[in-house]
């Protein structure tokens, strides 16, 4: 059976160092969640997390029997924007809105992921299961860098990216992007590795 971590195969999208960065995004194709709210206390916000996770892994286990292929699962992502610009500056997470999204390999196809739903349905309680939709995102030319320690000191990481993106000439678009290439579940708060991706526009 072939084995292949996308996180490879995307290559510097998803390798990042502390310095920033233009990356040029292609369309990708992902399983998504949209949501409202603090991320820390939002019932919302931890049942799209407990649904992505174990959907991506019935999505995997029918392409090892249709592809016989093996792939990694990616890391969670998230897209945050609040529709309230100065409320997202300052932090106001009551009024943030977000999707949060795990990429899907090329091989994916509307069959598997329709199979997978299924499978989940018969055998788990997944209660943001009927949010879940597939759907590409296509992002384009981005600015970005990566965050090592807790969500809540983003502020200066972010702060950089903004300021690399004025200095060559670029303008923000889009929404704030997140890859978290740390498990939050599991990991240290001050040891999270963090992408923070901003889509540009010249």
């Amino acid at each position: 059976m072939k084995e292949i971590d996308y996180k490879r195969e995307f290559g510097e999208l998803y390798r990042q160092d502390e310095t920033v960065s233009l990356v040029d995004v292609p369309p990708i194709d992902y399983l998504m969640i949209d949501g409202r709210g603090d991320p820390n206390t939002s019932p919302e916000f931890a049942a799209a997390i407990e649904t992505l996770y174990p959907f991506c892994y019935a999505i995997r286990s029918q392409v090892m029997e249709s592809e016989d292929l093996k792939f990694v699962v990616m890391p969670l992502e998230g897209l945050w924007w609040a529709d309230d610009v100065d409320a997202f500056d300052a932090g106001e997470k009551a009024d943030w809105e977000w999707t949060l999204m795990i990429v899907q390999p090329d091989v994916v196809t509307e069959a598997i992921v329709d199979r997978a739903r299924e499978d989940v349905r018969g055998t788990k309680d997944l209660p943001a299961l009927p949010a879940v939709r597939y759907e590409t995102y296509d992002e384009g030319m981005a600015a970005q860098t990566l965050h090592v320690g807790p969500f809540s000191e983003e502020g200066p990481t972010v702060e950089r990216v903004h300021e690399f993106i004025a200095e060559n000439g670029y303008a923000p678009r889009g929404h704030h992007h997140e890859i978290y290439l740390s498990d939050m579940r599991r990991t240290d708060r001050e040891r999270l590795r963090t992408i923070i991706r901003q889509p540009v526009t010249e």
